[in-house]
């Protein structure tokens, strides 16, 4: 399949049940955090209550205090220090696995499927190895539950009409996919896991898999080695370098970089991609209230006149948004909340499912791997399932 072919699919393959009116049934939904271990990122715990077709009927939080501003934020007096209590008493339709740090998401998973969930909404990052996200993705797939990723703006209303732009010939050939992450304090390594998988999860669902990286990681300018070993945040596992230029090979031919430098010009103005074409650019900023542009013109033939950046709404490109509080549902996570009860009723997988998540875990770990090979190409996806650092000599 050739990169038009592909965009096409894409395009063509995308629900829209996320926009869709809101479910005629009720939802019971059991919700999983643990302060002081990664809280409750990103309102995963909150967002059930702007859904009337949702019921919170528990939470679970290992830390008491936690546990108690927990189940008082959340309006339930059904309240487990141990989340497999909650997902025996409530047996909820609805997991959401609200904790940042990773190394949790695993168990909390595989325990929620056990219990008989029908869906969950897992916080990203989506675990920590590509072992633990083979683990996850064959038990959902074993017991039908449809699992989404909390890559909220892989739901944005923005995308469909991007997809079809680029599928329609808009952008003509598209030449190659840029991301960057927020290069703040986190540049490099870091930066990639917490913050890139955002915008490398938005560059598979253009580009499709990966099938190859070649990666250079650096600190402080010299190549990285083991001496340079720290934990990361999230409970991503061991980290080093402060600077990642990542390529990777795709299967519609499309290549995707993905570049992060510590403190790098001003931080968070490069969060997100843009996809380059012959006829253009189209640039897409991550958790950003104007989330698409585009800008017509070869970018590889400079003209002395100007090219102005038209923002990219739902209904197209220069088109003024049709859909009211887009941002507020998209930041909130009630799009792709609405996308996941969808897929249950549909019986196919969310616009960011157990196995995209897996997608991007595999590229942070490729990158990491091809540095273990001094740089070089490595194929994808990886045959050593493990922490790419695991083991690792100098």
């Amino acid at each position: 399949m050739n990169r038009r072919e592909f965009l096409a699919a894409a395009a063509a393959a995308l629900p829209l049940s996320a926009l869709a009116a809101e479910s005629t049934r009720t939802w019971r939904v059991g919700v999983i955090g643990h302060t002081g271990r990664g809280n409750y990122g990103h309102g995963l715990d909150t967002m059930w209550l702007l859904m009337p077709e949702t019921e919170i009927v528990g939470v679970a939080d290992a830390d008491p205090a936690g546990l108690a501003q927990a189940g008082q934020r959340l309006r339930t007096d059904r309240t487990f220090g141990d989340y497999r209590a909650l997902l025996d008493e409530t047996k909820p339709d609805i997991v959401a696995i609200c904790s940042r740090d990773t190394d949790q998401h695993r168990d909390m998973l595989l325990a929620a499927v056990d219990a008989g969930a029908r869906g969950i909404y897992i916080e990203k990052c989506f675990c920590r190895t590509l072992t633990e996200a083979d683990e996850m993705v064959a038990a959902c797939d074993r017991s039908g539950v449809k699992c989404a990723v909390a890559h909220r703006n892989r739901w944005h209303p923005a995308m469909p009409a991007v997809q079809q732009f680029i599928a329609d010939g808009g952008l003509g050939k598209l030449l190659e996919i840029r991301t960057r992450g927020k290069e703040d304090d986190r540049g490099g390594c870091e930066d990639l896991w917490v913050l890139g998988s955002h915008p490398l999860n938005l560059a598979h669902a253009f580009a499709g898999d990966p099938v190859a990286c070649a990666t250079t990681i650096l600190q402080d300018g010299r190549p990285i080695d083991p001496t340079d070993f720290r934990e990361g945040g999230d409970a991503i596992g061991l980290i080093a370098g402060n600077e990642l230029h990542a390529r990777f090979e795709t299967e519609s031919g499309v290549p995707v970089f993905f570049d992060s430098i510590r403190r790098a010009g001003i931080p968070v103005t490069g969060f997100g991609l843009q996809l380059i074409g012959v006829k253009g650019i189209i640039d897409l900023k991550v958790d950003q209230p104007s989330f698409a542009h585009w800008c017509p013109g070869n970018p590889f033939n400079p003209t002395d006149q100007p090219r102005a950046w038209t923002p990219i709404s739902s209904a197209g490109v220069g088109e003024p948004e049709q859909l009211s509080n887009v941002r507020e549902e998209v930041a909130t996570h009630v799009l792709p909340a609405r996308d996941l009860l969808a897929s249950i009723e549909e019986n196919r997988q969310p616009l960011c499912s157990a196995r995209d998540g897996a997608t991007t875990i595999e590229m942070i770990a490729g990158a990491y791997a091809s540095h273990r090979v001094g740089g070089g190409r490595i194929a994808l996806p990886l045959t050593d399932r493990g922490h790419p650092w695991a083991g690792w000599q100098a």
